[in-house]
């Protein structure tokens, strides 16, 4: 049985792959697509940080062969979005914001896969944080745009790892699991929030060069 409950982890894991979905479609909207392309980059926006953690795991087949029902939801958000795009424009961080409530929930969702696993806490965080950035990874780089998690000092790796550290620290503490969940989703959300909205940023780490000098003939 996973620790936060059967129900609980596969509503987190349904909702996240809808809401990366309409992250997926949004990001398709933007780089003006027909539909077949914004269904494209929904689908591995949506299931590609899951694909890639459970195919490092071992958990074969991968969680949308084996349950079908992510499939339609992905076509159904996407067409949601696509509709709504129609009518109405979107507000300019909406991608960001959708992208940020998908990362709380799946990077939580795989740490807690990650734990039917393996007792490793280093492995348990890092297939929390694939879990929540590598969908976005593949969408922005079909997109052409530089990944999110390659942006400089942006909160977003960083974030879920965040999260998933609070959720595994809380949960050894004894504490119940669904707050273990409830505060690493938390903590994930409110990382990416500040950083979309207030700026907070990682220190950049730059190296400097010296003026290359002149000497015995040689230019450097």
């Amino acid at each position: 049985m996973n620790a936060i409950g059967p129900s609980l982890l596969r509503f987190s894991d349904l909702v996240g792959v809808g809401v990366f979905a309409v992250s997926g479609a949004l990001a398709a909207g933007r780089k003006k697509l027909d539909l077949f392309g914004a269904l494209v980059i929904a689908v591995v926006t949506a299931i590609g940080g899951g694909t890639l953690r459970d195919l490092l795991l071992g958990r074969l087949p991968v969680f949308w062969v084996r349950d079908a029902i992510y499939l339609p939801i992905i076509l159904g958000a996407t067409i949601f979005t696509v509709l709504y795009t129609r009518f109405r424009s979107p507000p300019v961080r909406m991608l960001l914001v959708a992208d940020a409530l998908g990362l709380s929930l799946f990077a939580i969702s795989g740490a807690e896969i990650a734990q039917e696993v393996t007792r490793s806490a280093m492995v348990i965080i890092l297939m929390g944080v694939i879990s929540g950035v590598a969908g976005g990874v593949v969408r922005d780089v079909l997109c052409a745009e530089i990944p999110l998690i390659l942006r400089s000092g942006r909160l977003y790796a960083t974030a879920a790892l965040g999260g998933t550290s609070v959720f595994y620290v809380v949960q050894g503490l004894g504490a119940p699991h669904r707050l273990a969940a409830g505060l690493g989703m938390l903590t994930v959300l409110t990382l990416r929030m500040a950083s979309i909205f207030f700026g907070l940023t990682l220190p950049v780490y730059e190296v400097r060069h010296d003026r290359p000098e002149k000497s015995a003939g040689f230019e450097a």
